[in-house]
């Protein structure tokens, strides 16, 4: 039986510039569904992303009720662990009803919102056909950056026959090839196969 576990997790503070801060949650994809690239992910995004993406989801389903995002408050304290827990909650509740939905689950924005780091531009810009890379090249180059298991380093070191030998995938323009890039991700041993 297919399943798709969530989680929103690990708030952590990050400063845009002396002036302002935000908070970004660690989002954990762990699934066996055939409509997802990769069994296992991770990344990081911030509220602002949640309501571009509940936007978009919106615009493409128009006859579908999505879930509401929980509500931004003028009194939302970021230095307040109830505040950011309750929002937490509410981004993770969010998630988990969208990926039950088959009709959003067909939209590209929704995988590479869950499933890469790039920007709301860059997304649409790949979904629009606006790039080198298609929605699959863009979810493995992220996978391939952000491995987590030195299985996974070994196995492409001995066959690296598959996408990684592509010459076009090094220049993609999805960021930087260094494998030392990492989400942070805290895996357990149960999301290593992949």
């Amino acid at each position: 039986q297919e399943f798709v576990t969530v989680l929103v997790r690990d708030p952590r503070t990050q400063k845009e510039d002396s002036w302002h801060s935000y908070i970004d949650y660690e989002i954990f994809i762990h699934t066996n569904s055939m409509c997802f690239t990769r069994k296992t992910s991770c990344v990081r995004r911030r509220f602002r992303e949640f309501v571009w993406l509940r936007q978009r989801l919106q615009s493409n389903a128009v006859l579908i009720q999505l879930p509401e995002l929980p509500s931004k408050t003028p009194f939302f304290n970021m230095n307040n662990p109830h505040h950011v827990d309750h929002r937490r909650q509410g981004l993770q509740e969010f998630l988990e009803k969208i990926l039950q939905d088959a009709l959003l689950l067909s939209d590209s924005r929704l995988h590479l919102f869950l499933q890469t780091q790039l920007s709301p531009e860059d997304m649409e810009a790949c979904v629009s056909g606006q790039t080198k890379y298609s929605v699959a090249d863009a979810i493995h180059k992220f996978a391939s950056l952000n491995r987590r298991f030195p299985i996974e380093d070994e196995e492409r070191k001995k066959g690296k026959t598959d996408a990684d030998s592509d010459s076009e995938s090094s220049s993609s323009g999805l960021g930087p090839s260094d494998d030392s890039v990492s989400c942070g991700c805290k895996a357990s041993p149960a999301s290593e196969e992949s």
